[in-house]
């Protein structure tokens, strides 16, 4: 088959083959993965390939045939290659240093400061960097910056080729000794044609060699097997309570003053703090002695420690106070004060139990105690205001308000109980006086209203403020108020040394009570009932409505000229205020207004007035059987005299 055309129909299979694989094409040589062509190709058939070494092929490649005639072409120069990417990231470092001169320390004369010099073959550049030493006290790091030095003033700069080791270079006035190289910057130089001289030792500094002398012969302690974070596990916020007394008889104007002593253990250190009582006269310090260790006898220290030092150290002071120091009934003195113990809380003597085995705890009595100061008295009522504001002035220099029963107000918001009375004396010119008496549920607040009576010689209007009133014969301590089950047909009143007999009451009254029946005794019940009569008109109706008494004639016409007078004087001083709210209530433009038209404008212009009132304000404005006022006619009757 090899002599014939690789053409269809020219080859044939070998019957007697095998193995169909494809041999691999790699192999490995001394551990090196190298290419290998594979024997036998696709279908079986064996590949011919050049039998040329890799030295060979090179060898071809670069051959380069003379002409038989003419002479050779030049090769191309090399492509040329500036100094900044060649020499790019090639840095010689040389190993340095310099001596600094101490003025100011007795102890030494001169500091060793070692230095690395970082040549930079890229332009020439030079940085000077003193290595860091922890807790060294200098400013170390970068002394000169990333620079060309001058090296003269003839304007040269230092060039690699001027440093060597075991030579001294000034940089700005300063000399730096080079004792070594590492082995680029050798290898380098060598590769230059520079002989590298050998290097050299840094010389030790005396005060540090000084230091380490001397730390080798320090002596240390062994620290103690006390484990202090146990402590603080164990016994954080365990406080041992004492309650002591300080006796300072001896004095002149001394006492005996309560304290307690704190002793905390998680740190072995204790406070002093004052007992303070109210108006004891003494200034509010509450701390006597602040927490820290105290010790037993702070006079107690060597001979040779200096009188003028105020603090004390662990060196000087032998012995703290610990907790077996303390117990009832045993008189420590610290700090030139006597305290006695004689009682401690709960947890100091579960504590001593279980520490110590201490099982007696019985307290010691103190005699010869600060005398109590005597208790404050709440001076006489003097009428003047109401009781509560009166006490509060007592109790404070900076009076503060009473408080308030806010729920009660809410509830009782804009509800109030109205009575008739009668004055009960003994002057015969104050035996006809009727009263209104007020009683508002939502602060148990009395106002009393006297109305007028033309030619009685009295003046009427307010006769009590708003004010709660006690009963006669309560104590200041716990005064009694009077309350609405205090007031029933027949009740005599008592109101700051008037007495006052109540003879009516209004039908809103009457509807609280039955709403509170288990409120109010059944005296007053059946009394108001008596009189005013159960009310079967809507409920809704009776709520602040007006007060039904019982009128002469004669009053109702001095209550019609007292609306008519306060009815002149609103328009006196705005006669168009009326006019526009008599038009207002004038919606269907037939210029008459009926009877609620006319109370609501009484209440706009701050006159309540009762139904009887109203009816015969009524009558004298119009004689219109349907009770319709007019505007001309609401103006007459203001008018008329």
């Amino acid at each position: 088959m090899e002599g014939l055309p690789f053409l269809p129909g020219n080859t044939f299979v070998d019957p007697t083959r095998m193995k169909y694989h494809v041999s691999q094409t790699l192999d490995f040589k001394n551990g090196y993965s190298i290419p290998r062509r594979p024997e036998v190709g696709i279908g079986g058939t064996q590949l011919f390939y050049n039998q040329l070494s890799e030295s060979e092929l090179d060898d071809l490649a670069n051959f380069n045939p003379t002409l038989t005639y003419g002479q050779a072409k030049q090769a191309p120069p090399a492509a040329f290659i500036p100094a900044h990417v060649a020499w790019d990231k090639k840095v010689l470092k040389f190993n340095a240093y310099f001596k600094q001169t101490v003025h100011e320390s007795p102890d030494e004369y001169f500091r060793v400061r070692p230095v690395d010099i970082y040549y930079y073959l890229e332009d020439d550049s030079i940085a000077v960097i003193e290595p860091h030493v922890e807790n060294s006290g200098m400013p170390q790091g970068k002394l000169i910056k990333r620079q060309r030095l001058p090296k003269n003033d003839q304007g040269d700069i230092w060039h690699w080729k001027d440093i060597n080791n075991g030579m001294n270079i000034t940089f700005y006035g300063k000399s730096f000794h080079i004792i070594n190289c590492d082995k680029f910057t050798k290898d380098f130089l060598e590769s230059e044609g520079i002989v590298v001289n050998d290097p050299e030792g840094i010389p030790t500094d005396p005060y540090i060699n000084r230091r380490a002398e001397a730390a080798a012969l320090r002596t240390y302690n062994t620290p103690s097997a006390f484990d202090k974070l146990k402590q603080f596990k164990e016994l954080d916020r365990k406080v041992l309570r004492f309650f002591c007394v300080w006796d300072d008889r001896d004095s002149m104007f001394g006492e005996i003053r309560p304290f307690v002593v704190h002793y905390y253990l998680v740190d072995d250190t204790l406070e002093v703090r004052e007992v303070h009582k109210p108006n004891d006269g003494r200034d509010p310090f509450p701390v006597l002695i602040g927490r820290h260790k105290v010790p037993k006898d702070r006079f107690n220290v060597p001979s040779s420690f200096p009188g003028v030092v105020m603090e004390l150290s662990d060196q000087e002071i032998n012995e703290y106070f610990t907790p077996k120091d303390f117990a009832i009934g045993k008189c420590l003195t610290i700090y030139g004060r006597r305290f006695l113990i004689y009682d401690c809380d709960n947890f100091t003597k579960g504590f001593y139990y279980n520490h110590f085995g201490v099982t007696n705890f019985d307290p010691v009595e103190v005699k010869g105690m600060a005398k109590d100061l005597p208790k404050m008295e709440i001076a006489e009522y003097n009428n003047f205001g109401s009781i509560e504001d009166s006490l509060q002035s007592c109790n404070s220099l900076i009076p503060q308000p009473p408080k308030k029963d806010f729920i009660k107000m809410l509830e009782n918001d804009h509800k109030e109980l109205r009575f008739e009375a009668m004055m009960d004396t003994m002057r015969p010119e104050d035996r006809g006086r009727r009263f209104i008496i007020t009683y508002r549920l939502a602060d148990d607040m009395l106002t009393i209203y006297e109305p007028p009576v033309r030619n009685s010689g009295i003046i009427g209007g307010k006769f009590l403020e708003r004010t709660r009133v006690a009963k006669p014969g309560s104590s200041l301590e716990r005064p009694l108020y009077y309350g609405p089950q205090d007031f029933h047909i027949g009740a005599v009143i008592e109101i700051f040394k008037h007495r006052f007999i109540i003879t009516n009451a209004d039908a809103y009254v009457l509807k609280y009570i039955e709403d509170h029946k288990s409120q109010f005794p059944e005296q007053t019940y059946c009394t108001i009932r008596e009189k005013v009569g159960e009310y079967t008109g809507p409920r809704e109706a009776m709520k602040g409505g007006p007060m039904k008494v019982q009128r002469q004639p004669g009053d109702l016409e001095l209550m019609v000229m007292q609306v008519r007078a306060q009815l002149k004087k609103i328009a006196i001083t705005d006669k168009s205020r009326v006019d526009e709210m008599f038009l207002r209530y004038n919606n269907d433009r037939t210029g008459y207004i009926d009877v609620n038209n006319l109370r609501d404008l009484c209440k706009r212009l701050q006159l309540p007035i009762d139904d009887d009132v109203l009816q015969a304000v009524i009558c004298h404005i119009t004689s219109d059987p349907e009770g319709r006022v007019s505007l001309e006619d609401f103006r007459q009757f203001i008018e008329s005299t």
